[in-house]
């Protein structure tokens, strides 16, 4: 018997396969911890919202909620840092979006492997709302402000094994308003499952733990938008496609968390309430380096439909292209019921 490998009863684990456990078990307890502190710190209404958007137009196109996305590409790790292990060295990517009437979301993920196991990830989004007019009690104009978000972090994941991993992104958010700011700190963690050869992914991931630090009145501070999300991607056997299911807010399971307008006070069925959990996408290649996408939210549709949007307000669409070490990529959606929205991006590895 080699002397690396430890008698366990019949089985015989060498010390990477203990090192291996051992995460699994420590990755599995923090999950636990968390998504404990997620459950109690339930509420109708959170603050920086923002963090909701996508940063990368493949994850907006497919319902704009996706944690199993396996591309080599940095912004996948903002909807779940475990999958920072599938990009490439020395990656870089920029999103730009208009959100609605002058805003604007933009940002830029770069990410940095050491060695064959850890990865590291630097990342930014910026929200601009564009100019508003600045008024007194008596509805005098008083000149011009910028409202703006700003989100500063970094990420980490590590390979378990050939086929797992895991990771984790700390946050920095600042917002602005006129005279009024607000600072948070938030954190996310996350797993994922990767079987190459059956072209499955299966991810958790719990999103936007943190809190306030600073208010906008030095009152009382709310708690961020925080978010377990399960997802589910396979591939199939003899055609170019790659169909998603993610579940997103999995510990909100009463009626307030989704009452759409001029319905605050009705119960929302159980069937309803857990459709609003579902985002669907399907993924096709035509060709090597052409990808066409389309997807559902059910939630966004269905509140939008009931703010006056038409039937299609959650479908969402996108196509992707590589080209050797550049990567394009666009996205449609709406967000609101005023605006649709066009998400770009570009990548290059060096």
């Amino acid at each position: 018997m080699p002397k690396e490998c430890l008698n366990q009863g019949n089985h015989f684990l060498s010390p990477r396969m203990k090192r291996f456990q051992f995460m699994k078990k420590y990755i599995l307890l923090l999950f636990c911890s968390f998504f404990a502190l997620c459950a109690a710190a339930q509420e109708s209404t959170a603050s920086f919202n923002v963090l909701k958007l996508p940063s990368m137009p493949h994850s907006a196109a497919l319902g704009g909620k996706n944690v199993t996305l396996i591309e080599d590409a940095p912004s996948v790790g903002w909807q779940n840092p475990a999958l920072y292990a599938n990009t490439s060295d020395l990656s870089l990517e920029l999103n730009f979006m208009n959100y609605v009437s002058s805003s604007t979301w933009m940002g830029a993920a770069f990410t940095k492997a050491l060695g064959e196991r850890h990865t590291l990830a630097v990342m930014a989004q910026y929200m601009n709302y564009g100019s508003m007019q600045e008024t007194d009690e008596m509805g005098q104009v008083l000149g011009e402000f910028s409202p703006k978000d700003i989100i500063i972090g970094g990420g980490y994941s590590y390979l378990l094994s050939d086929r797992w991993s895991g990771g984790a992104n700390a946050k920095f958010l600042f917002s602005n308003l006129g005279d009024y700011s607000a600072i948070a700190m938030a954190f996310d963690l996350g797993l994922n499952y990767y079987d190459e050869e059956k072209d499955l992914s299966i991810s958790a991931a719990l999103l936007n733990l943190g809190t306030q630090i600073k208010a906008y009145d030095n009152g009382l501070r709310t708690h961020l938008p925080c978010d377990l999300t399960l997802g589910f991607s396979m591939g199939a056997a003899h055609l170019p496609i790659r169909w998603h299911v993610t579940l997103s807010d999995m510990t909100r399971w009463k009626s307030r968390y989704f009452a759409l307008p001029g319905e605050e006070e009705k119960e929302i069925s159980f069937g309803k309430m857990a459709l609003n959990h579902v985002a669907l996408g399907l993924d096709v290649m035509p060709a090597d380096p052409i990808r066409l996408s389309i997807g559902y939210n059910f939630r966004r549709g269905n509140e939008l439909k009931a703010a006056g949007s038409g039937s299609w307000a959650g479908l969402t669409a996108g196509a992707g292209l590589n080209i050797k070490k550049f990567k394009f990529d666009v996205a449609y959606a709406r967000y609101h019921k005023a605006a649709n929205s066009i998400m770009v991006s570009a990548g290059y590895q060096f």
